[in-house]
């Protein structure tokens, strides 16, 4: 069952390096909500509430790597109009 690979993935994909779980998200996302929604999922209460409890946990991530992202820019951005 696709929607049991899908869990099984993200979970996994939760325990790696902030490099590596980026990457891993990126992918679980085409693989899994390109052409499927959200609702397609076919799992049992629990399974579906720890599905959710991921992917909660997931965009917080993505958001938290995107301030760092863009905090290092500005800074970068700052030391090349400091050098210039």
């Amino acid at each position: 069952d696709w929607s049991l690979k899908a869990l099984k993935e993200l979970n996994y994909i939760d325990s790696l390096n902030a490099k590596e779980r980026g990457e891993g998200l990126i992918k679980w996302n085409r693989d899994y909500l390109t052409d499927n929604r959200i609702t397609d999922f076919d799992l049992r209460t629990e399974d579906l509430e720890k599905l959710s409890e991921l992917l909660y946990k997931s965009i917080s991530f993505l958001k938290s790597e995107r301030k760092q992202l863009k905090k290092q820019i500005d800074e970068s951005n700052n030391l090349k109009k400091f050098l210039n």
